[in-house]
């Protein structure tokens, strides 16, 4: 079974389910697969108002809903009065438990793995240490790990994997190019756990794959431009631009991490003076102190005890951040910013920094930017790994 490619039988009953009563993912039209996203991402909607939106006629929609409700994804909700007439109008709702997906986000030492359902709210979740990084071990830790889910919840019509490096298709064929913290170079991750677990699975830039989350089901529902900034052991990007996930042409959009900030300033791993790398992940922040043993919650502890030092290297992240923000501001002119990640302490902790530097860097008389700062866990990487199934198989 090739990636994207449905997981519906011949055997399958009009409501999308096996003989034996697993739920599978029915072989929808394009027409289908749109009223269906609608529902998803602007929640219950009358018929008139899908209509509206995607351009079809009353009828043809009709028979689309028809379809969905038969496949089991969609049900009639509560009736509420719209317009300026007060007429009644029967919402059309996603049922949100009547599919399951597997989400994966891999580390260089860690897999964390949840189950959510079809409106992306994580249902299950599991963590446990990656100890070999070869292809084919971490392959069977994932199969274990929908093994498991799958004896709880039935059956998972599709999976995500979620992984910092470079993805890209090759001759129709995806495939993890590089990814350094594993050590993986031309992996076809997607292909190999789609044959392994028997359900169609996808894999994607894990920034990327939280940016397709946020629009979709998080701070950017509704925006049609978005940018997603993430900091922590990296520094990572991910844009929406016209409502589609920008991956640039050799998948490699959004490599901002070596911007110049200080001429003046450190050298990152790459050679690079003074760049965002050099500054702004949290080892950069530890690195900056030289103080042997410390860690960054140390450096963190530091910084609110008052230390100089560990002030000074989160004013100088604080910097970085803002040059980054206000650049991304500049060149793409979003609805909205997002920040997201494990070492956004920093605008606890040089918040003001932030925002100075992103006003000396903005163009003038651009109207105030709309910054939204996220609380994060680490199962939100996992979580975009499960919307990278569910887009796999709505083929978006």
């Amino acid at each position: 079974m090739s990636r994207g490619q449905s997981a519906v039988s011949e055997g399958t009953t009009p409501d999308g389910t096996a003989p034996d009563g697993a739920a599978v993912w029915p072989a929808l039209a394009d027409a289908e697969r749109s009223v269906l996203r609608e529902l998803l991402i602007h929640g219950p909607l009358p018929r008139a108002e899908i209509a509206r939106r995607l351009g079809v006629s009353r009828a043809s929609l009709t028979r689309v809903t028809r379809a969905l409700m038969d496949h089991g994804l969609v049900t009639e909700g509560q009736v509420e009065l719209r317009g300026a007439t007060g007429r009644p109008s029967e919402l059309l709702v996603v049922r949100h438990e009547a599919r399951h997906f597997l989400g994966v986000k891999l580390t260089g030492d860690a897999l964390f793995a949840v189950v959510t359902d079809l409106g992306a709210r994580i249902v299950a979740a599991h963590e446990e240490p990656v100890t070999d990084r070869e292809p084919g071990a971490v392959i069977e830790q994932i199969a274990a790990a929908h093994a498991r889910f799958a004896e709880q919840f039935g059956s998972i019509v599709a999976g995500g994997v979620a992984l910092a490096g470079d993805l890209t298709v090759v001759d129709g064929r995806q495939v993890v190019k590089d990814s350094p913290f594993l050590g993986w170079r031309d992996v076809y991750l997607a292909e190999r756990l789609t044959e392994r677990l028997g359900i169609p699975v996808g894999a994607e830039n894990d920034v990327r794959a939280l940016t397709a989350t946020e629009h979709w089901f998080g701070a950017g529902v509704g925006c049609s431009s978005l940018a997603l900034i993430t900091v922590g052991t990296g520094v990572g990007f991910g844009f929406v631009v016209d409502d589609r996930v920008v991956t640039g042409h050799h998948g490699r959009a959004g490599r901002l991490d070596h911007l110049r900030v200080d001429s003046a300033g450190p050298i990152c791993g790459q050679g690079h003076r003074g760049c965002v790398s050099a500054l702004l992940p949290n080892q950069a922040i530890v690195d900056a102190l030289r103080i042997p043993g410390l860690d960054f919650d140390g450096a963190v502890a530091l910084a609110r005890d008052g230390h100089a030092v560990a002030r000074r290297a989160f004013a100088d992240a604080g910097q970085a951040l803002g040059v980054l923000i206000g650049t991304v501001a500049n060149a793409l002119d979003p609805q909205k910013i997002v920040l997201a990640g494990d070492g956004l302490v920093v605008m606890e902790l040089a918040g003001d920094q932030v925002r100075a530097t992103i006003e000396e860097v903005r163009s003038p008389g651009i109207p105030p930017l709309a910054l939204d700062v996220q609380p994060f866990e680490f199962d939100e990487w996992a979580r975009g790994g499960a919307v990278v199934g569910l887009r796999t198989m709505l083929r978006f």
